[in-house]
């Protein structure tokens, strides 16, 4: 086995932490992310004036939410999200339904109606600015990258926030029985992860919504098959820490019920 890349991965589970985000404060790093990215970086949603540096939509409140976190600085990284679904395309959809359904082929629409209690839709997968500078990036307007005063070999582990996010994801699906996976991308994204073994198969055409976009597929099943051994300890280390906080969630809610 590849020594570098195990090592990568331990450099990742070092220097960044991985969790859900269920307190008040986890939510609004993981909006504050979104609008540095989404907002003010990409420009892909607008900013309204009394947004206080947050971006939210209508389906925050049905998703799970993860955060990456720069352990040492207690930076925010990172993020990702996992809508659910509990009812028909049209009376409880998914955002890819709400906003690309023209774009799905026949084969995903029926996918997608055929369990509903199954289906999810990875979204708004954002890295921070400042843990995607390269090298003699020193400063841009969302901050110093050198004052993170990060050495070369956390700087390495910056490369796997954004893959940390998609095995989140893929962590959540397996705990809530979410196994079927749809997600929007850039056609540049699957490729990057086809790279770690994350595999997501078209399931319709590009279309132009907020940049070039098209839908894809994937199951759990599939990214275990094919997911490459050394980010296999780092789904296992996420899902159990999920586990623990989901358990922890219940337990609490049951006592002050």
């Amino acid at each position: 086995m590849n020594d570098e890349k195990i090592s990568l991965v331990e450099n990742f589970n070092r220097f960044f932490s991985v969790d859900l985000a269920l307190t008040p404060e986890q939510k609004r790093s993981v909006f504050a992310i979104r609008y540095r990215v989404y907002c003010e970086e990409l420009k892909l949603e607008p900013a309204h004036e009394g947004d206080q540096g947050l971006e939210f939509d209508e389906f925050d409140d049905k998703s799970l939410h993860c955060l990456v976190t720069h352990r040492r600085t207690g930076v925010p990284a990172g993020c990702v999200r996992l809508v659910t679904t509990r009812d028909n395309m049209y009376d409880d959809p998914l955002p890819m339904e709400k906003y690309c359904l023209d774009s799905l082929s026949i084969q995903a629409a029926e996918r997608l109606n055929a369990n509903r209690h199954r289906v999810c839709e990875i979204s708004r997968l954002a890295v921070d600015p400042l843990f995607r500078r390269r090298a003699g990036e020193q400063e841009t307007q969302y901050g110093q990258y050198g004052a993170l005063d990060c050495c070369h070999r956390e700087r390495r582990a910056f490369s796997l926030v954004a893959v940390a996010g998609f095995v989140a994801g893929a962590a959540l699906t397996e705990l809530t029985g979410r196994t079927d996976i749809f997600a929007m991308m850039n056609p540049f994204l699957p490729r990057l992860l086809k790279r770690s073994g994350i595999l997501f198969k078209r399931a319709g055409a590009d279309m132009d919504y907020r940049g070039i976009r098209a839908p894809y597929y994937t199951n759990t099943q599939v990214i275990h098959e094919h997911m490459r051994a050394e980010l296999t300890h780092l789904y296992d280390t996420i899902f159990r820490r999920f586990e623990s906080a989901c358990h922890e969630t219940l337990y609490l809610e049951r006592k002050t019920a």
